[in-house]
């Protein structure tokens, strides 16, 4: 496996990574609605492109996954996403934002969601952060678990059709 930053011309790959993502690997833990829903609230933030804080991982020369973190105040969420907030953090009192990730259906089981958070709280702490959160799915969370995250509190993100999806903020020292 190799990791590297991502770069815009990675976008319409990491696009049809999330999309597979989305609708492969959330339907143990959601309903068809919600999962549908998922669309609306999760999926590419450009601005960690534009950050050099989103990676990549390849395998087998495919992308594998990706994900990142971010030093803004935005929890979770893509472009399309109500609610972001680009407000730069403070590394003496918040927590680092762990945000996007996603690994392909083909790919799981493998350390590629593993190496990409490691990488993450790595890079977060080099630059001052000493927490991080996150948005988790509930297809993430036993991931989040078994490296040390802990669950601050459930919530929903709600779609724009009103489908309420079932998030979980979790965070770790690091």
């Amino acid at each position: 496996m190799t990791l590297r930053l991502a770069a815009s011309h990675d976008i319409p790959a990491l696009r049809r990574l999330m999309d597979r993502a989305i609708s492969g690997l959330m339907n143990d833990v959601l309903t068809p609605e919600q999962v549908q829903a998922s669309f609306d609230i999760m999926g590419m933030d450009t601005q960690l492109i534009a950050d050099e804080t989103y990676f990549v991982v390849e395998l087998e020369g495919q992308i594998a996954g990706c994900g990142g973190w971010s030093r803004r105040a935005t929890l979770f969420g893509g472009d399309q996403t109500d609610g972001r907030n680009a407000a730069l953090l403070d590394p003496a009192k918040d927590a680092a934002r762990v945000r996007a990730m996603y690994t392909d259906p083909d790919f799981v089981r493998r350390g590629v969601g593993r190496m990409i958070l490691d990488h993450c709280e790595i890079a977060a702490r080099a630059e001052g952060f000493s927490r991080a959160e996150m948005a988790a799915t509930m297809a993430g969370e036993p991931l989040y678990r078994a490296c040390g995250y802990e669950v601050i509190e459930p919530f929903d993100g709600v779609s724009k059709a009103g489908v309420r999806v079932p998030l979980l903020r979790m965070g770790k020292a690091i």
